[in-house]
């Protein structure tokens, strides 16, 4: 497209294939000349074709599939097919090691877990894998949501770091399926060790009467009682998301971005210094966008001096502020595909329902088209349930001084309701 646009000359050529297997130096010279391509493409949107947004779209497609390493694909046609170990994580932090092939896809290694938890068939579409990267301060940071066609053993091990790991999370936002999950056992444990987890990292508002309550429930053993008082909490079920920039209500603004309750919710400091707290409905966005982008001095840019840290990541949604009024709204961050992806599977859902289905339903239908079926192996491994010791998951840290009501004096103004206007206007 560019190249129909604007000439042959715009981009460099696409470093060629060979046809033999590459040597590792081939295959350590390929990867630097696709990363100066890709950055070229992006310098080229930044330059001069800004306006063409179709064009924006497939160059982050092209860069995601490449992801962290543009070599990833020849190096999973290097990895033989064979059983490997893979440490999947749990909220606790609990590991749960399985048996699968390096070719397994994320619906197969989400299967051997869920055999090796002794999770019910009909609960497995309940929960996902996602990429979480520790950080220097004991927190983390969700990178994204393993892709159905990914390979987990590959993303997993291609990124060399200690720091990285699988983590088995809910992938659902309406509450009301809590009470689906929680009529198992190793449900209601799953659910329960990441809604102590999620209330330990101050992702769920706690304050000290509530924080007193969730302490006595957590004595007695009461699991469904714990969960169903954290619900009424505010932010539960949130994924929260690393401070990064946003130019909404200003320039420049530092945020706090959390996805839940089918809503992007934003806890901003203004250059003023004041906080300021809003939520976007997910039902108010016309569209999003996420976009990247490499640094372009004097008009033209250096891709072979750019490193990776130098790439940003732009989530943009055109919301409706006020009846006949859409803005776009810009988030800056490192996790814009992964806000993407939260906003995409809330919109995904709201859909479903509207249509009147539901996970369990989905996960019927698969079953009954051949999906979902677990191997004679898998089948085999029936040791306990590794999750008969979560009741001893504490509270540990918590910040009593947090309430609801702290914050509930900055709200941005009108953003959450707008009158004669009703959630499924668009």
């Amino acid at each position: 497209m560019i190249k129909k646009e604007y000439g042959n000359n715009v981009v460099p050529a696409f470093p060629p294939k060979k046809i033999f297997t590459l040597t590792p130096a081939e295959v350590d010279q390929r990867r630097e000349q696709l990363e100066k391509y890709m950055q070229a493409e992006a310098a080229c949107i930044v330059t001069t074709l800004n306006t063409h947004k179709e064009v924006v779209i497939v160059i982050v497609v092209i860069w995601l599939i490449r992801s962290r390493d543009c070599s990833l694909l020849e190096e999973t046609q290097q990895i033989p097919t064979e059983e490997v170990q893979l440490e999947i994580y749990l909220s606790n932090g609990q590991k749960v090691k399985v048996n699968i092939l390096t070719s397994d896809q994320t619906e197969d290694v989400l299967e051997a877990v869920a055999s090796k938890l002794d999770l019910p068939d009909e609960l497995v579409g309940y929960f996902s894998l996602f990429l979480v990267q520790e950080r220097g301060d004991g927190g983390c940071t969700y990178v994204r949501k393993l892709q159905e066609f990914e390979l987990p053993y590959v993303s997993i091990t291609s990124l060399h770091s200690p720091d990285f790991h699988i983590v088995l999370r809910k992938s659902y936002w309406d509450t009301a399926y809590d009470s689906d999950v929680m009529d198992d056992r190793v449900g209601l444990n799953l659910l329960y060790a990441q809604t102590v987890s999620d209330i330990e990292r101050g992702w769920i508002l706690v304050n000290k009467e509530q924080h007193r309550q969730l302490k006595s429930l957590q004595e007695k053993g009461s699991k469904k009682e714990f969960i169903r008082l954290a619900q009424t909490l505010k932010y539960y079920g949130y994924i929260k998301f690393d401070p990064c920039i946003t130019d909404f209500p200003e320039k420049g603004c530092h945020v706090i971005v959390g996805a839940g309750n089918n809503e992007l919710n934003f806890h901003v400091k203004l250059p003023s210094e004041q906080m300021k707290e809003g939520s976007f409905k997910v039902t108010r966005m016309r569209c999003w966008r996420v976009t990247s982008s490499v640094p372009v001095a004097n008009g033209t840019a250096n891709p072979s001096s750019s490193s990776k840290c130098d790439v940003k990541l732009e989530l943009a949604f055109e919301y409706l502020m006020s009846k006949d009024r859409l803005q776009w709204v810009t988030i800056t961050s490192p996790q814009a595909i992964m806000m993407s992806i939260c906003l995409q599977s809330m919109v995904d859902e709201l859909m479903v329902k509207k249509s009147g289905g539901s996970i369990k339903k989905q996960m019927q239908k698969k079953r009954l088209n051949g999906s979902f079926q677990r191997s004679d192996s898998q089948q085999a491994v029936k040791s306990p349930p590794l999750l008969t010791k979560l009741s001893s998951v504490s509270l540990r840290g918590l910040s009593s001084s947090n309430s609801a009501s702290d914050i509930s004096g900055n709200d941005f103004h009108g953003n959450y309701a707008f009158e004669g206007i009703g959630d499924d206007d668009l």
